[in-house]
């Protein structure tokens, strides 16, 4: 048996409400790069079910900026390092230099690829300039007291550099090496969060917190004039110029996003996000880039709940808008028709995604979704039941892709959800509740919480903190079930349990990394030597043959298990950082799905199953 990755289904850029969030493209505009969770990925941008991983650093990582060849990428993170990394196959690690004590918030290249400043919040200094492939000094970035949001250099010679900062100025650099040689201090009212130079270079712009666009000679850093006053009613958070250096676009709180033509200083196109005339913090504009290489005028632009927009010049709406996940993925369940093309996935914030996995497009789900933490789904008869901490249980209908009717109230926090043939039980830490027809007919007191339930008509299994698997059976058209065998194998708690499809064998995986295999109704042991996880195994999926189940753990690797040679295992290692907590098997029982806490979503192909 072999594993191998086909295809990442990246998370979402990470934001910050308040903060810009950097975007970068390649010199083509083919790929995008972004920071997410602990992971940068390169995305595709007319196909983004392609995408690279880098996952080398160890920490938060807050940006990442393509080389001017296209063939680099410098990445920065929440601790203060920088890393320089091949863009090819984001694998080789150019450098790792420790810059800042804290948060790296921009990076820019210079124009030869060789030069790297990178900004963020230290306390001694508030950034660097070094050069990528040894991290040797080539000047300082001085004159600033607050953190510094966003740097940039003019790509020809001579080599200049601007840095702007919550101490509402901008500081300009001469180079190599770099030094301070003045500063504008009165010109912006507020905190200033974007800066950029034109690709020719005789103009460098500024925006902020205070709503003003400013424009400086590209060569001396004298400010010249202010464009747009008053268009933009919020925040302004990034600009990005146009190849041709003549306009420009802005990102803003005010859920726009604009157009300016530089000679004319007027805004020549907008698009506004969000329903008309209201008020929607998820909408606000907190990034944008202009690829450069690119002949259709494509603008992308980051809303602050994670989405990409695709503008296009001439165009009033997005051509695309890319969605998906940029808080961990807690929940993953496949749709219920049984032949995996479709996947939903819910989030730490309680966003729900589905997936197509031929096109690897994600959408959120419409209608009233979770406040909290999604904790599991479980699909039966066209419908996905979900329960989430927001103490609720919710219903999503399949067909049309949004919530239908109103949340069902539980009485406590869900730990489990599990449906039959129609009925639908709910684990929380009171008892358990069985649910006809979207209501309660019955409950089951816990004699201890219950972390885990499964079932299967006629049987439930129930794992709880006492380390047991207690089995419990419906009886004719009783809706409450009457206890039955006890299962005392484990010597953890039981944190994941799965009946095969055929309803024969029952899967109970604990706390400790150990998963024992039950034969249905006469609960004898059929195999307990799948036994390799280090950690609390969080999730387990059966192929519809039965003849292998899939797990993931807090371990972060995800193993396919055989029952009729139960030592052979093949190992996904390190799958997702922080944890794999949702497998399914998809396209035939061909591929399995997984996601975790790097809120992506992976696609593996496993071959020669015995």
């Amino acid at each position: 048996m072999s594993i191998e990755i086909e295809k990442i289904l990246a998370a979402s850029p990470a934001t910050t409400r308040g903060q810009p969030t950097q975007l970068s493209t390649d010199p083509k505009g083919q790929r995008i790069a972004y920071a997410s969770g602990k992971s940068i990925y390169l995305r595709d941008i007319d196909n983004p079910s392609l995408c690279k991983q880098y996952t080398g650093h160890t920490t938060t990582t807050t940006v990442a900026k393509f080389s001017p060849s296209g063939f680099w990428v410098a990445s920065g993170d929440a601790s203060g390092k920088v890393r320089v990394w091949d863009a090819v196959e984001a694998v080789n690690t150019k450098g790792e230099y420790s810059i800042i004590s804290g948060r790296i918030t921009d990076l820019a290249w210079d124009g030869d690829s060789q030069r790297v400043i990178a900004v963020g919040d230290g306390r001694e200094r508030f950034g660097h300039c070094f050069t990528a492939d040894s991290g040797n000094s080539v000047g300082e970035v001085s004159g600033h007291s607050k953190v510094v949001n966003a740097v940039a250099i003019r790509q020809q010679r001579p080599l200049r550099a601007a840095t702007v900062s919550d101490d509402s100025s901008m500081c300009f650099l001469h180079g190599a090496p770099f030094k301070f040689a003045n500063k504008a201090a009165e010109v912006h009212k507020g905190f200033v969060m974007g800066a950029a130079f034109s690709p020719d270079g005789s103009v460098l712009v500024t925006v902020g917190a205070d709503r003003r666009i400013q424009l400086y000679d590209g060569k001396t850093g004298e400010p010249t004039r202010q464009v747009g006053e008053g268009v933009h009613t919020g925040s302004i958070f990034a600009v990005s110029w146009a190849k041709d250096s003549k306009r420009f676009a802005t990102a803003s709180a005010d859920q726009t996003v604009r157009v300016w033509d530089v000679e004319a200083g007027k805004c020549v196109q907008s698009w506004r996000f969000g329903e008309e005339g209201a008020v929607s913090v998820p909408h606000q504009q907190v990034g944008v880039v202009w690829p450069h290489g690119r002949s259709d005028g494509l603008i992308i632009s980051l809303s602050l709940n994670g989405d990409l927009n695709y503008l296009i010049e001439g165009r009033p709406e997005p051509a695309r808008v890319v969605q998906g996940h940029n808080k961990s993925i807690t929940a993953l369940g496949a749709a219920s028709d049984g032949k995996g093309q479709t996947l939903v996935t819910g989030s730490f914030d309680g966003r729900v995604c589905s997936w197509d996995i031929a096109t690897g497009i994600g959408s959120v789900v419409d209608g009233q979704t979770h406040s909290n933490q999604v904790t599991q789904f479980a699909p039966t008869q066209g419908r996905i039941y979900s329960v989430g901490w927001d103490d609720t249980l919710r219903i999503l209908d399949e067909s049309a892709n949004t919530f239908a009717g109103s949340s069902i109230p539980l009485d406590a926090q869900p730990t489990s959800v599990t449906a039959t043939n129609g009925t639908v039980l709910v684990a929380t830490h009171k008892g358990i509740t069985v649910y006809e027809n979207d209501k309660a007919v019955s409950t089951i007191p816990a004699e201890s919480t219950p972390l885990a339930i499964a079932a299967t008509h006629p049987y439930l299994a129930v794992g709880a903190e006492d380390n047991a698997v207690q089995i419990y059976k419906f009886d004719g058209s009783s809706s409450k079930p009457r206890k039955g065998d006890t299962l005392r194998n484990s010597t953890a708690q039981i944190s994941a349990l799965s009946f095969s499809p055929d309803g024969k064998l029952l899967a109970a995986g604990n706390s400790s990394g150990k998963i024992v295999v039950y034969k249905t109704g006469s609960w004898e042991v059929v195999t307990d030597r799948w036994s390799a996880h280090t950690a609390r195994v969080l999730t387990i999926a059966w192929n519809s043959a039965a003849t292998h189940a899939v797990s993931g753990g807090l371990d972060t690797n995800v193993f396919v298990w055989s029952l009729t040679k139960p030592g052979s295992r093949v190992k996904a290692p390190n799958a997702h950082k922080d944890g794999v907590y949702g497998v399914e098997w998809v396209d035939a029982d061909q591929k399995v799905a997984s996601t975790g806490g790097d809120a992506a979503i992976k696609i593996w192909k496993v071959k020669g199953l015995q």
